[in-house]
This record gives structure tokens, C-alpha cells and sequence, in this order.
């Protein structure tokens, strides 16, 4: 039902006004948020590792349920946002998001002479980032998940081809290889990979928010065999005001943050397999600084962290993470 009312909006974006369709979304994300439906209740799971790394001590169940209603109100906020985004003029959405970062003058420099790969999370409205890449930095490639609803799938790609950025599917065959093909072209891109969840089961475990999590070995693999330098990006949102917020027509924006860089000379005498896992823990330390200070624009509704793996399901677990995963599932059988 939920992909139909997506396909819908979608549709009839120029008809629908943007104030009742995000009105109505927020709806569905505070019902779903008081339910606990939707996986909500993963997201407070997880939102409570964010919450305990950044504060050193578990937090409290209050903060957690409040942080999960307004990173639920971010997500269906996204998903307003992007189903009706070929409804807005480029001045309003160029309105609606801003870059920054300690490396934005660096990854602004660096896209003059070569295409960037990039990596980000399941954070903010990562395709207001990629319109933004757009108009002030590189065309974008990146790599959508292939939805098993395909009407859905083709909805995503057709909104998202008409802002400017090009669309490869999960389990595309050679997927990598064709990325640094696009990577070697002439006309330089910048291919921002969303990497803070493994789709292939061949995913790197890195530390992250005083767990690990699997992410994927995309951004890694693109810059280390093209030794080309992996900027790490945050996109969370900000409110608006004044002669901004006039031109947006919309009471928040996002900053799209060039927070990280990892140069991949730096691993260069390390094995390969090494390597990536080093570049992929690299990234992911920049990344979660970020996300620890912004924890509501995050939105994993997904099992990601150790605890919650299924180890029956995983495949290729180095010996010291299947260590780590039997030793965390004896203690809750013993808890």
C-alpha cells in the first residue's frame, strides 16, 4: 500500500500542493513511531548505539523514543521530498541546500581535475545532494537498490534521471568495474555511494558507534584501485530563515557536508584485501562523528549493528568478528 501512495504522489507531483503532501507524510510518521510499525522499533534500537557512543553512558528511554520520532519525521520528510521533486524549479531546491564542510574547498578543487568517489549514509534527502553535486560540483553516477516493487523502482530512477543523476541497480553485473569505467571517462562524475548498509553479503565489518556494522566495499574499492582520494559526505538538515527560507518555500534545508577524506596513498603498502578494510574503517570513523551530532537525520530502519546479525544468514565473517558474534549471542542466552 505504502509503495502505491509513492507511485501516486509521484505522478501527480505538480497537482499535489508540497504543504499537504508533507503534512500527510509526518502523519504516517508519528503513527507509525506511537505503533512502533514500519521498523521503528529497529530504529530506536540502533538510534540507542548513535545516542551511547556520543554520550558515553546508555541513554535514557525518553531520549531514545524522542530522537526516533523526529529521525522518523526526517525520513518520511525525504521520502515527500523526493516523490515530488521534479515539481520544483531549480531555484527553489538550490534554495534548499547548501554545501559545507572542511573539505568542501578541497573536493570543489579536486573535481576540476578528475572524477571523486564519495561516501555516504542512509542520511538527510541524499538526492537533494545529488542535484546540488549537480549544479556546483560533477554530474552524479550512483547505485540504487533494486526494489522488488518495479513500478516503484522506475519511479525513483525517472525522477532521479530528470535531476541530473544517472542510476546503476544493485546486482547489475560487473557493477564495480562499470563504476571505474565511469570513473576513467572523460567527463569527470562524481559517484557518491550510500555504503553505511551491505547489500552483497561480502560487505567489510568496521567499528562503528562502540559496535560494528557492515558496510559496503564499494567506496573503498573505487578509490584504492584508482588511487584517487574518497571524500566521506553528511547530509543532515538545518532550519531556514529569512530571504532563504522565501526562496525554498519549505521551513528546513540540508547542508550537504564535505566532513571527511581518506587518501588512499596512505594504504599503499598494505595488501589489497587489507587495505580496503582499513580505507572502509577510515571513512566510516569520519562518518560517524557526524552522524553522532546530527542522529535524527539518520535513517536506518534496517538490522545493521552486530547485536541484532543473524549469523546463520552471514557469509564470509572474518574469524575475529564470528569470535566477536558468538561471544555477544552467549551472553544473551546467558543474560
Amino acid at each position: 500500500m505504502i509503495d502505491s501512495i509513492l507511485v501516486f504522489v509521484a505522478k501527480h507531483a505538480s497537482s499535489l500542493p508540497e504543504r499537504l503532501v508533507r503534512g500527510a507524510f509526518l502523519l504516517a510518521a508519528d503513527i507509525l513511531w506511537l505503533l512502533g510499525l514500519g521498523g521503528e522499533r529497529q530504529l530506536e534500537r540502533n538510534l540507542a548505539h548513535v545516542l551511547h557512543a556520543r554520550d558515553g553512558a546508555a541513554p535514557s528511554r525518553h531520549a531514545v523514543r524522542r530522537t526516533a520520532r523526529r529521525a522518523m519525521r526526517s525520513y518520511f520528510t525525504y521520502f515527500s521530498e523526493a516523490m515530488t521533486l521534479e515539481a520544483r524549479d531549480s531555484a527553489t531546491l538550490d534554495a534548499r541546500v547548501r554545501g559545507a564542510g572542511a573539505y568542501l574547498d578541497d573536493i570543489l578543487a579536486n573535481s576540476r581535475h578528475a572524477s571523486i568517489p564519495a561516501a555516504l549514509g542512509h542520511q538527510g534527502n541524499w538526492d537533494y545532494a545529488g542535484f546540488w553535486s549537480h549544479l556546483h560540483l560533477l554530474p552524479v553516477t550512483t547505485v540504487a537498490e533494486r526494489l522488488s516493487n518495479e513500478q516503484l523502482l522506475e519511479e525513483f530512477i525517472s525522477i532521479r534521471k530528470r535531476a541530473g543523476i544517472a542510476i546503476f541497480t544493485t546486482k547489475t553485473p560487473g557493477l564495480t568495474d562499470k563504476l571505474k569505467d565511469v570513473m576513467r571517462g572523460e567527463e569527470h562524475r562524481l559517484v557518491p555511494l550510500l555504503a553505511d548498509r551491505d547489500l552483497s553479503h561480502h560487505g567489510e565489518f568496521v567499528n562503528a558507534f562502540d559496535s560494528m556494522i557492515r558496510v559496503a566495499r564499494g567506496p573503498a574499492t573505487l578509490s584504492y584501485d584508482l588511487m584517487t582520494p574518497l571524500y566521506v559526505v553528511n547530509v543532515y538538515r538545518e532550519k531556514l530563515h529569512g530571504e532563504r527560507r522565501k526562496k525554498a518555500k519549505t521551513p528546513y534545508g540540508y547542508v550537504i557536508d564535505i566532513s571527511g577524506k581518506v587518501d588512499p596513498h596512505d594504504y599503499q603498502g598494505m595488501e589489497r584485501e587489507e587495505a580496503l578494510r582499513a580505507i572502509s574503517q577510515e571513512w566510516v570513523r569520519q562518518w560517524c562523528a557526524n552522524v553522532m551530532e546530527h542522529p535524527e537525520d539518520w535513517h536506518m530502519l534496517q538490522r545493521v549493528f552486530l547485536e541484532d546479525m543473524d549469523a546463520t544468514r552471514m557469509s564470509n565473517v572474518p574469524d575475529d568478528v564470528a569470535h566477536r558474534l558468538e561471544e555477544l549471542h552467549k551472553g544473551t542466552r546467558h543474560a
